[in-house]
């Protein structure tokens, strides 16, 4: 895809990088707006259970201790610390939250930050997480599609009714309304399968690939771009985050079809003096295409 490359930001390790002063992460994410940084990303867990072993996609990458500020609450203190820095999630368990609860908090995010929000979705992997939110695991990805076609039905401003088998609600006006036309961009942190690549041409602005391999990231975004072209989307409005494994990967990256290189503050930084020095060599990269 031709165009700039953005670079982005992921707040992880934080324990290890700020200690018990948890509220220097806003002024990490100053730092990266004042760095040239696009984009800062906040993960997302309620709580850590005992069976880290039972990732899917590896080696849990933090300890059990790590420290995970709530995501929305986190980026509603940064855009209050922040003019134009984009504000992502990488990404949200949705199905743990209600879908007007959702549409309620992103919506007032996005019109608190004059328009920056980027929700970035996944189901989860933590059983445990459910449970002890009183939620059904089993099911979840069909919650989530039920919710974020919810979330888009309400921020069109109502008032609206809505029909699924989890979602149901009548006459509702839920207003502010998103100051993003057509709603606050949501990308999807899913394997591309099938029927996930279908979702992502329904409901998606973007792609949060899970693995690092640029082969199988190449393959992803070319089923991505026909399924957009297939339901009558612009294919090169598809929008790829895919997290960098090195300060020089941006060349490979591209060449894959990413559009915004992550880079997570646990795998870059190991203190807090290197935070500064990190985000400016990030937003010193050279993004332009050759």
């Amino acid at each position: 895809m031709a165009g700039r490359m953005r670079v982005s930001i992921t707040l992880s390790g934080l324990g290890r990088l700020l200690g018990p002063s948890l509220s220097g992460v806003i002024e990490t994410a100053a730092l990266a707006e004042r760095a040239g940084i696009d984009q800062i990303v906040a993960p997302d867990h309620l709580a850590i259970g005992p069976r880290t072993d039972r990732y899917p996609y590896g080696r849990f990458p933090l300890p059990p201790g790590e420290p995970w500020l709530e995501p929305v609450v986190t980026l509603a203190a940064i855009a209050g610390a922040t003019q134009r820095i984009r504000l992502g999630t990488g990404v949200l368990i949705a199905p743990l939250r209600p879908a007007l609860l959702l549409a309620k908090t992103l919506a007032t995010l996005d019109v608190l930050s004059q328009g920056r929000v980027d929700l970035g979705v996944g189901i989860g992997w933590q059983a445990e997480e459910f449970s002890a939110s009183g939620v059904p695991f089993e099911g979840r990805a069909a919650r989530m599609d039920d919710q974020l076609r919810a979330c888009r039905a309400l921020w069109g401003g109502g008032p609206v009714s809505f029909r699924s088998p989890t979602v149901c609600f009548d006459d509702l006006v839920c207003l502010p309304r998103p100051l993003q036309p057509g709603g606050i961009p949501i990308w999807f942190g899913v394997a591309p399968t099938a029927r996930n690549v279908a979702r992502i041409a329904e409901l998606g602005a973007g792609w949060l690939p899970i693995g690092s391999d640029l082969a199988e990231i190449a393959r992803g975004v070319r089923s991505l771009r026909e399924a957009f072209a297939k339901a009558g989307r612009d294919p090169a409005a598809l929008g790829v985050r895919a997290n960098a494994p090195s300060l020089d990967a941006l060349p490979a990256l591209r060449a894959a079809g990413v559009t915004i290189a992550a880079f997570a503050l646990a795998r870059f930084a190991r203190s807090r003096d290197e935070l500064r020095p990190f985000l400016e060599r990030v937003g010193a990269l050279e993004r332009e295409p050759r």
